[in-house]
């Protein structure tokens, strides 16, 4: 297992937040491995593989004019691969309605890439599964 520096860290999870708010599942892949878990905690939520996590962004994009991930707080361990990110989410609906949020998503990373994202949002899910 290769250590990545905290900088490398963050920057891996900046290109994620990325292609979620560029709706671009091509750059989110880029930081997953393709058996990643992604979990929605406060929801129960737990998918594995990036096909069952494309189709949840897909449909978030689809219920969602837009998606904004802003003013980012993190904390970095590059000796055991975690980082855990405090965060503002910004959802504007298909009526151009805002819902504000804010989550914590915690990672895992081996090899310079994502095992497993762990979701804690506040309020409904926006990252609904059904």
């Amino acid at each position: 297992m290769t250590t990545m520096t905290e900088e490398k860290m963050i920057d891996l999870v900046a290109s994620y937040f990325n292609g979620v708010d560029q709706q671009s599942f091509e750059e989110i892949a880029a930081t997953m491995h393709e058996d990643c878990v992604f979990s929605v905690e406060t929801h129960n939520v737990r998918l594995q593989g990036q096909t069952e996590i494309s189709t949840m962004f897909t449909r978030l994009w689809d219920n969602h004019a837009a998606v904004e991930h802003k003013d980012f707080s993190y904390v970095a361990s590059p000796d055991t691969g975690r980082i855990a990110t405090q965060f503002t989410v910004v959802n504007t609906g298909l009526d151009g309605s805002h819902t504000y949020k804010s989550n914590c998503n915690f990672f895992r990373i081996v090899d310079g890439k994502f095992t497993h994202v762990a979701v804690y949002m506040a309020g409904s899910n926006t990252l609904d599964t059904v």
